[in-house]
């Protein structure tokens, strides 16, 4: 097997004081580095051609800001248009170790996953440097993602530390990822209609003295709206668009039956409190049995779910890496 050409992709806003080091640290092993200054207030792009002489750097200029998403995407199209083989994200803050690149690129190389991650989440030793409000809030974001994305096996949504194969981002649909903070999220979602292999890789995250423009109270109700958005728009394409199968009548039995139970059963406790009569036991029946089997038929349906990871990579099945068409 020989070696890949390897291209890493740094978002950067506001991580003049990283980003140098971030580069430093980048190994031989790795072809081209793209920084995209998101119209950095710092002019993060700028310090980089005026302080790195390394000749695999070449600096994009964002005129607005984008997000990390939309910096992210404008790498990933330069790297595509260079005939990169795996393309490598990560952030200009410090935090992810460049030393690291290696354990993410190999999955890919090996045949055993299309995209990897990084998983903060896998050494109980590392989660003590996290600070407190984002241990939560990951748990309750991973939590959401994994129904949302229909990778079960996966934890830490938001880790920003990736790889993917070439072949399968020249695939994805550039123009509808999110541009902002919900792009690796999105990306889960998009990876999992084209039934794409994701793997975690264990990582320890460094926190120093950076700053970030992430608030969890902010964002929470945000992702909330988008992951339900998304895993209806995934149980959708999965079960009823590309397949339909016995798990896409036990999610659409089960919700009908369980929505009826609860109106049901709420509009008769409310008649029986207003006027006083006990309701009859055929009554309460109606309202419980339907509320059983939905409840039943959901969990039926997420066993299937989460058995129903993809499995087999695509990178190998993608002999012509097509043309994206945001190209």
């Amino acid at each position: 097997m020989g070696k890949k050409k390897l291209s890493v992709v740094i978002p950067c806003y506001r991580v003049k004081r990283h980003v140098l080091e971030v580069l430093v640290g980048i190994g031989p092993e790795v072809d081209a580095i793209y920084i995209v200054d998101d119209c950095c207030p710092e002019g993060s792009g700028g310090h980089v051609q005026a302080n790195c002489g390394d000749k695999r750097v070449r600096v994009l200029f964002h005129e607005k800001n984008l997000g990390v998403g939309g910096a992210t995407l404008t790498g990933y199209l330069e790297a595509l248009k260079e005939d990169a083989e795996i393309i490598i994200k990560i952030d200009g803050d410090g935090q992810m170790d460049p030393a690291l690149i290696r354990q993410f690129v190999r999955p890919i190389e090996e045949g055993l996953a299309d995209y990897t991650k990084g998983n903060r989440f896998f050494c109980i030793e590392d989660l003590q440097q996290m600070p407190l409000v984002r241990l939560i809030g990951n748990s309750f974001l991973s939590f959401l993602s994994k129904f949302s994305s229909g990778y079960w096996n996966v934890f830490d949504p938001t880790n920003g530390y990736t790889a993917i194969s070439a072949a399968v981002a020249a695939k994805l649909p550039f123009d509808k990822i999110d541009r902002r903070y919900f792009f690796e999220s999105d990306m889960l979602m998009r990876l999992n209609i084209f039934r794409a292999v994701v793997l975690d890789i264990p990582m320890s995250a460094r926190y120093g003295d950076e700053t970030s423009s992430l608030r969890i109270a902010r964002i929470i109700p945000e992702f909330l709206a988008k992951y339900v958005l998304n895993g209806f728009k995934r149980l959708f394409y999965t079960y009823y668009l590309r397949d339909f199968n016995v798990a896409s009548i036990e999610i659409l039995m089960g919700f009908c039956a369980l929505l009826f139970g609860i109106i049901f059963g709420a509009r008769m406790w409310y008649i029986s409190v207003t006027t006083g009569v006990t309701a009859t036991s055929g009554t309460v029946m109606l309202a419980a049995l339907p509320t059983l089997i939905g409840i039943q038929l959901i969990l039926a349906f997420l066993t299937y779910d989460v058995g129903n990871i993809p499995k087999y990579t695509l990178t190998n099945l993608l002999q012509e890496r097509p043309r994206n068409d945001a190209q």
